[in-house]
């Protein structure tokens, strides 16, 4: 089940597969949040979200508004972040989850969000006390626009990995990885080739146009102009 012998080969990481499933729920976000940017080749708007299209991660999603250049308020938060905190999250700013030390990485990074359009990814670490014991957790931050057509909105998943203990449980800032969201979707070469206009044909290609000429004579003789048949049937 683990390999053969101690070379390393066909070893299956146990680690690496736990990790992988750990951030399922950032991948299906992700991937949806690209499915709706790309048929606009914009930001998605904020009534494009459909809960019924991130149903299993709905737990760890939220969605968040702009109420300063770095701050961000969550509308509506999945119960995972609610047992992170011990109380309802809705209503709360996204950095109440966040040490005071780090609230001014977060701050940038919710700032690259709303003006920027970034994808922002984080990883975290709880802080650790009595009743509390190692946590880690991942943040996946992505930018939607308003009715309005402006970048305030946010989408976003928190997941988090280790017995939550006492509450609340608030994070610092271990990584941070910000990428212009509209750059990681995949070009459909299909699509392309549809939306791109038919070229001119070359001019030095082109064949003269024929003139047209109503032809008078032949032959230096008049022309005789063509005949009209009718032809009536009474069956």
């Amino acid at each position: 089940m683990f390999g053969k012998g101690g070379n390393g080969r066909d070893v299956v990481s146990m680690t690496d597969r736990d990790k992988q499933k750990r951030l399922a729920p950032l991948r299906l976000l992700e991937s949806y949040w690209q499915g709706l940017a790309g048929h606009s080749g914009e930001v998605p708007l904020r009534s494009q979200i459909d809960p019924r299209g991130i149903e299993s991660v709905l737990e760890y999603a939220f969605l968040a508004e702009r109420i300063a250049p770095t701050l961000a308020k969550l509308r509506v938060s999945g119960t995972h972040l609610n047992e992170l905190m011990g109380m309802e999250t809705g209503g709360m700013p996204l950095s109440a989850l966040f040490t005071p030390e780090a609230r001014e990485q977060l701050g940038v990074a919710v700032g690259q969000v709303f003006s920027d359009g970034a994808m922002v990814k984080m990883e975290l670490r709880a802080e650790e006390g009595f009743g509390k014991g190692a946590l880690e957790a991942h943040l996946l931050m992505l930018p939607l626009r308003s009715d309005m057509g402006d970048m305030t909105r946010m989408i976003g998943v928190l997941v988090s990995n280790g017995k939550i203990g006492r509450t609340p449980r608030r994070f610092t800032v271990v990584s941070v990885d910000a990428r212009p969201a509209l750059n990681m979707i995949p070009v459909d070469p299909v699509a392309e080739y549809i939306d791109t206009p038919p070229k001119k044909r070359p001019s030095e290609l082109a064949e003269p146009a024929a003139s047209f000429d109503h032809g008078s004579k032949k032959d230096g003789k008049p022309r005789r102009p063509p005949h009209l048949r009718l032809i009536v049937s009474n069956d």
